[in-house]
């Protein structure tokens, strides 16, 4: 009786259970990079960097913030699987953020979140990402790993089910805003890859934003300057090194990584990001006198560029960077969820103004 139980149970699983047939996404297409010729596919930093770049830039270069897949489906359920490079692992922030996947389905023109994938403790993980949907057509976007490569990544529906290119046209990918920053940047401590503040920004926008943040390592590398600028045709450029520069190196390379960008694109409009006033420079008297010399230093150069005529460019001062409460980062540094939407509210308002004037 009971194996006749059991081979019931079984039958009745394989009935309302569909099979998965998977599909390498490296036939859907990826977005977030200045450029395709990188070693591996979701990777930032081209191929031609590696020996360039410091070796701290170069493999935080390696990990795939800010990149994210498009494709469409009728399946009732999506999964993935997927190879991490390294199989980090933070104290300060949430697994599925440092190297699990984020899924974003299209409603009525808005992205919404739709589910996550899980890491495994190893290096290969496997999720479902959301299920017991109807069988209709539906866009998705999936953000990568935040803090960690992907060596592979496979994609499944259901079988009979289809998997396809993408039809709408969105994020739009016509002048990118290209961010370059620290950690925060990066997307430290998101508790998901779609909720760092790059990819809030670009939601918000519908437009592509290029992520370059290297967490400990925004500092004003040159190389950085020049990829940027390699950007056919950017929208804006975001500088938000302040939190990693040290008051010299923006007092001695600052202007210089700028002209750079300015050269190579004389009318594209330049954001310059003050450091955050974190929670604990109320106690800490070394760091707050730290950023204060930053801070000096950076808004010295916002008033040099401007005496010298500079016109497409734009400042967003520490005092506005200030969190209200405090309570809006994991580690009074690095920001939480809540912290991610206090800084798009924040510099969201300044990058529209940007954009919109530079298309008067």
């Amino acid at each position: 009786m009971k194996k006749i139980l059991t081979l019931l149970l079984t039958a009745f699983l394989g009935l309302n259970l569909s099979a998965q047939v998977f599909t390498d996404a490296s036939a859907f297409p990826v977005y977030g990079k200045v450029s395709d010729a990188t070693k591996t596919r979701y990777q930032r930093l081209p191929a031609a960097l590696e020996g360039v770049s410091r070796p701290a830039v170069w493999h935080l270069g390696t990990q795939s913030a800010g990149l994210y897949l498009r494709f469409r489906s009728n399946s009732t359920a999506v999964h993935a699987r997927w190879t991490s490079t390294y199989g980090s692992w933070l104290s300060n922030m949430n697994p599925t953020g440092v190297r699990g996947l984020d899924l974003y389905i299209l409603v009525d023109g808005v992205w919404r979140p739709a589910g996550v994938g899980r890491p495994s403790q190893g290096k290969t993980s496997a999720d479902c990402l959301v299920k017991n949907m109807t069988p209709e057509w539906r866009e998705y976007m999936l953000y990568l790993s935040l803090y960690d490569g992907v060596d592979s990544l496979e994609i499944g529906v259901d079988e009979g089910a289809s998997l396809e290119q993408p039809l709408a046209a969105t994020p739009r990918t016509e002048r990118p805003v290209v961010m370059y920053g620290t950690s925060i940047l990066q997307g430290c401590s998101a508790s998901r890859p779609g909720m760092a503040h790059t990819s809030m920004i670009s939601r918000a926008l519908d437009r592509e934003v290029i992520n370059l943040g290297f967490s400990g390592n925004a500092l004003l590398d040159l190389e950085i300057a020049r990829l940027m600028a390699s950007v056919p045709d950017p929208g804006v450029f975001v500088l938000d090194y302040a939190p990693n520069a040290y008051a010299p190196m923006i007092r001695e390379h600052g202007e210089e990584f700028f002209r750079i960008l300015r050269d190579a694109h004389p009318d594209v409009p330049v954001i310059f990001i003050e450091d955050v006033i974190f929670p604990h420079t109320l106690f800490d008297s070394a760091i707050r006198k730290e950023v204060e010399d930053k801070n000096f230093e950076q808004k010295a150069l916002f008033e040099r560029l401007k005496r010298q005529g500079e016109k497409q460019i734009y400042f967003i001062p520490a005092a506005k960077m200030t969190m209200p409460d405090g309570e809006s980062t994991a580690d009074t540094i690095h920001l939480t969820d809540l912290g991610m939407q206090r800084y798009v509210d924040l510099v969201l308002p300044v990058i529209r103004k940007a954009l919109r004037k530079a298309r008067k």
